[in-house]
């Protein structure tokens, strides 16, 4: 997305806060899950441009069908709310409802404009190409999800309370503007789930050579794979890699995104979201946002399916993917290259996420 195209925002004036304040103590009150809290953050402050709110029936099918909304712009994941049924029995079309964080915390009002029925095996065969559970997208729609969908536009009165790192928690208006002041024209992202380690680092060299570009890095803050390490350790990770990068040559900022773990079609939106900071270019590494095997020990996604459908969609997100084959460690040379890139002959050791992250 250009720099100049104009961003989602949610967040209302002082006056209507205040006024639907006092209007939501006599609304039915939607309790956000964590998953939930960090979708909600990312419509308000226009990480999810162009949404401007929970997903309604329509572009639900048509995200699912043809990896569009229903106006055609690019979308490749549902960005739906789930309640109980009991709950989605209750309310009606036309209503405005409270959403509310775990502690009762107002943070907006969904004017609900549509409620429909969770299809899980429809869902996750057409985002996830799979229903083995040990997929955590799979598992949290079987196992963890409202059996209803409910869906309207967003006010937003507050954004979720983060107590630490909020320095480095821009809006992508924010960021944008940082760009500018900077004189950034060309700006490569990069998005990782996992605290950065070697392999990361030399892609986001080269990637920054390739491009000519600076670098945004957008480590997730948000829900990820069970089992990974937690944000803090994250980000200790990054602050320490920080001092070998080119002076003034990157900028850190905290993405609060719950993955979905959906390979290529979450590449897609990594690719999306970096355009709405003002990317002119992404990292599409090796199974890019891979839940990783099954339980057969199969990847549950070809490792060039990322790299062939962000390609499809470059011209029109404006975003250049920066893609990656495999990369191996040489130990002798002590560095990483391109696997197809070296000799038979020489000595190579290939790490998978698992590895690294043991």
């Amino acid at each position: 997305m250009p720099s100049d195209t104009a961003l989602v925002d949610l967040l209302v004036d002082v006056d209507e806060h205040d006024l639907l304040k006092k209007l939501s103590s006599s609304m039915p009150d939607i309790i956000l899950n964590d998953r939930q809290m960090c979708d909600f953050e990312l419509l308000s402050t226009g990480v999810f441009t162009p949404l401007s709110g929970f997903m309604g029936q329509v572009d639900y099918e048509s995200v699912l069908d043809r990896i569009r909304l229903s106006t055609g712009e690019p979308w490749p994941v549902p960005v739906c709310l789930d309640i109980p049924d009991n709950l989605a029995k209750m309310l009606e079309l036309g209503q405005s409802a409270a959403l509310r964080d775990p502690e009762g915390f107002l943070l907006g009002i969904l004017n609900i404009s549509d409620i429909w029925p969770v299809e899980p095996e429809k869902e996750v065969m057409a985002i996830y190409g799979t229903t083995d559970v040990s997929h955590p997208g799979v598992d949290y729609l079987y196992n963890y999800s409202g059996k209803a969908y409910v869906g309207g536009e967003v006010k937003t009165l507050n954004l979720p309370i983060h107590p630490d790192f909020k320095q480095i928690r821009k809006t992508p208006a924010e960021v944008r503007e940082t760009f500018k002041k900077l004189g950034w024209k060309n700006i490569v992202g990069f998005q990782t789930r996992q605290p950065i380690h070697r392999l990361q680092f030399e892609m986001t060299i080269q990637a920054m050579q390739q491009a000519k570009a600076n670098l945004l890095l957008l480590p997730i803050s948000g829900v990820t794979k069970p089992g990974d390490f937690d944000h803090y350790t994250r980000m200790r990770c990054y602050q320490k890699l920080s001092a070998h990068y080119p002076p003034d040559s990157y900028l850190l900022n905290l993405l609060p995104l719950a993955m979905r773990m959906a390979g290529p079609r979450e590449a897609l939106l990594h690719m999306i979201i970096a355009g709405n900071f003002g990317c002119t270019h992404f990292v599409v590494g090796h199974n890019h946002a891979s839940p990783g095997a099954d339980l057969e020990n199969n990847p549950f996604y070809p490792y060039d399916s990322a790299k062939t459908l962000v390609e499809q969609y470059a011209e029109e997100t404006q975003v250049k993917p920066v893609t990656f084959e495999e990369m191996v460690y040489l130990p002798f040379e002590d560095e990483y290259q391109v696997a197809g890139d070296v000799s038979e002959t020489v000595d190579t050791i290939a790490f998978n996420g698992s590895d690294i992250q043991k």
